[in-house]
């Protein structure tokens, strides 16, 4: 009875979660739950949650259980996990599920134990860990089977990840947890220094996404915010333009590049040159930041591209995984 089992791949995100099986993104849900502290009760999770932020009674927390996408709140990212797993199953199987479930790519014995444990709580029956770098490369058709070479970065909420690929694994790859939440928080701190204006991580990430660019642009685009002020404490006004964004972005921008040619410094020259000849694929939420191909681009000298599906070909690559089980394997991280 194959209509009741399932085989499902999840991209566990610090930002964002979501379930794919075949070719179809099953769910796509931000990483928020909302807890009833008193009895320590989901109130609600995704989307609904995120909206709860900053506008609950003391009785209830907004949550983000993944911190630069690892485990940091364990009962509460099973919890999630279980409910998210549920509303694709349903409650009355006869099989449980088989997880596919990513992981950034040099995780620590714990933290990957975390993830399996968890997706075990879950109600899966055989949860299989594929690296992000991997489960995207797939994600997007890159020829990994053959011994040339192939490089992803894939810009996340929390962790940026670079990774050179053949023969179905990873030859060279690093993480750093410069990612879309840094890049806020240069924002939250270039607005402060200048304009002397707090302001949250939404206004922040409206900034990025609205105005912001990773480079110069000949459209310039402005956009006005409320913020408080940090002596008098009142609310004030100020408009940033997209060259400010660009500026403010710099230094975080950078750090991901330094990442990224320590990579390839680690790759052999035969890889490099096929890497050359391909370009970089660009993947992952941060990635549609206006320009940061472009960026990378200038920075590297290897030609970066941004693919068609940035921000599902994570989750569509580990459910494809599991019909390439039998060649993935020997390069998938173990469980415990």
């Amino acid at each position: 009875m194959p209509a009741l089992s399932h085989e499902l791949g999840i991209d566990l995100g610090t930002l964002n979660t979501r379930i794919a099986e075949g070719k179809n993104i099953l769910i796509q849900e931000p990483t928020i739950v909302a807890i009833l502290l008193d009895e320590l009760k989901l109130v609600e999770i995704g989307k609904t949650a995120l909206d709860m932020l900053g506008r609950v009674p003391e009785n209830i927390e907004v949550n983000r259980p993944m911190r630069y996408g690892v485990i940091a709140e364990y009962e509460i990212t099973e919890n999630l996990l279980r409910e998210l797993v549920r509303q694709v199953t349903g409650r009355m199987l006869l099989f449980r599920p088989k997880l596919m479930i990513t992981v950034p790519y040099g995780v620590t014995s714990v933290e990957r134990r975390a993830v399996f444990e968890a997706g075990l709580g879950a109600g899966s029956r055989d949860v299989n860990l594929i690296q992000q770098p991997l489960a995207g490369a797939i994600g997007v058709d890159l020829p990994i089977g053959t011994p040339t070479g192939n490089m992803i970065i894939s810009l996340g909420g929390g962790t940026t990840q670079a990774g050179v690929l053949a023969m179905h694994g990873i030859v060279s790859a690093e993480t750093t947890r410069v990612a879309g939440l840094r890049l806020d928080d240069a924002i939250i701190d270039y607005v402060r220094k200048k304009y002397g204006l707090i302001i949250g991580q939404i206004t922040a990430e409206q900034l990025k996404i609205r105005i912001g660019a990773a480079i110069p642009q000949d459209n310039q685009q402005s956009m006005q915010i409320q913020g408080q002020d940090q002596v008098s404490g009142l609310p004030k006004p100020a408009t940033l333009t997209t060259d400010e964004i660009v500026e403010a972005l710099q230094p975080p921008l950078d750090e991901i590049a330094g990442m990224v040619r320590h990579v390839l410094e680690k790759t052999p020259p035969e890889l490099i040159s096929d890497i050359i000849d391909r370009g970089v694929a660009l993947c992952g939420g941060t990635s549609l930041l206006r320009g940061i191909d472009k960026f990378l681009t200038k920075s590297l000298g290897i030609p970066a591209y941004l693919v068609d599906n940035p921000t599902t070909c994570v989750v569509e690559g580990a459910a494809k995984a599991f019909s390439m089980i039998d060649v993935l394997s020997r390069n998938l991280p173990p469980r415990v």
